[in-house]
């Protein structure tokens, strides 16, 4: 081999050049292009959020009555009024009916969410019309609901075809109505759970079932040993969901009774405090209270039942 093919043979490729760093201008326009696109969020939040909670929470140490410009500054008198006045939190107990609705409500979207993860029938119909109720507007439903319960109405002439005729006032005692209106919110909001549940179903892998029937589990140990584990984030956000909906409870009883017949819940009594008995300081002082006990419930669930990351492969 003569001395010019082994120095060809030899010779080593030039590596490519390196890319000359961007100028100081671009690097400086890429670094604020994200905030850029923060800007307009930010500030709607800020407005429309942040900004009248502040002024919530200024209001709530004043006696404004939400019409007179003048306000005084009064201290804690209205957190002490709100402590001090058994009637406020009486209202509470109307949230134990519908904290029960909230785990119905759990239990048929999970029962459903699990069925229709499987391949059946007509499963995006049924999927269609358990969703369907949470895209109606809360006002028309309350309506709607109203003409239902009503005496003689819808739920009394279905009833009568079965040759069940009552009398039955529906809205007409505590108890009842507030199981009325419970059932209703477990229809228009059963619809959302189940979303959030069969998202989280059919984001398991599908492999997983796959080795679970070769292993002859049939579709109960399916539910127990993948579903269950594999939904435990999602199951306990719409937990934390349902138990702040049952305790800031307003639409439908506020459309259906008014808060008449014992279903005062305590948003409609801060609501009817601000706006017809001119006490706006005092509802703030409710509103900030009924924030805090939501915010102190979600710690301690959170506390009690971690957010563990789950691990099904």
């Amino acid at each position: 081999m003569t001395d010019t093919t082994h120095k060809a043979a030899v010779e080593v490729i030039p590596a490519a050049p390196v890319p000359a760093p961007a100028p100081r201008r671009t690097r400086a326009w890429r670094g604020v292009t994200p905030w850029l696109f923060l800007i307009a969020p930010l500030a709607l939040l800020i407005t429309f959020t942040y900004a009248p909670i502040l002024n919530m929470v200024a209001y709530s140490f004043t006696d404004w009555d939400g019409v007179s410009p003048e306000l005084h500054y009064t201290g804690a008198e209205n957190y002490q009024e709100v402590f001090t006045r058994p009637d406020l939190f009486e209202v509470f107990w109307v949230s134990g009916y519908y904290l029960a609705a909230s785990a119905v409500q759990i239990a048929l979207a999970l029962y459903f969410a699990t069925i229709l993860s499987f391949n059946v029938r007509f499963r995006n119909f049924f999927k269609g019309v358990l969703f369907f109720p949470y895209l109606i507007n809360g006002v028309a439903i309350g309506f709607v609901f109203l003409y239902f319960f009503q005496d003689g109405g819808t739920l009394d002439s279905v009833l009568s075809l079965f040759g069940v005729h009552t009398d039955h006032a529906w809205l007409g005692t505590p108890v009842s109505a507030n199981t009325s209106l419970a059932g209703v919110s477990v229809w228009r909001y059963l619809g959302l759970n189940f979303v959030l549940f069969l998202g989280a179903i059919q984001s398991i892998p599908g492999e997983l079932y796959e080795a679970a029937e070769l292993d002859g589990a049939n579709r109960w140990h399916q539910s127990r040993y993948i579903i269950a584990p594999g939904i435990k984030p999602v199951l306990t956000l719409t937990v934390i969901l349902s138990i702040s909906g049952s305790l800031s409870v307003f639409e439908i009883p506020y459309i259906m009774t008014g808060g008449a017949t014992g279903t005062e819940t305590f948003v409609i009594q801060t609501v009817n405090l601000a706006f017809r008995f001119n006490k706006t300081g005092l509802a703030s002082a409710a509103a900030i209270v009924l924030l805090l006990i939501i915010l102190l419930v979600t710690w301690v669930q959170r506390r009690l039942v971690p957010d563990d990351k789950v691990d099904l492969v």
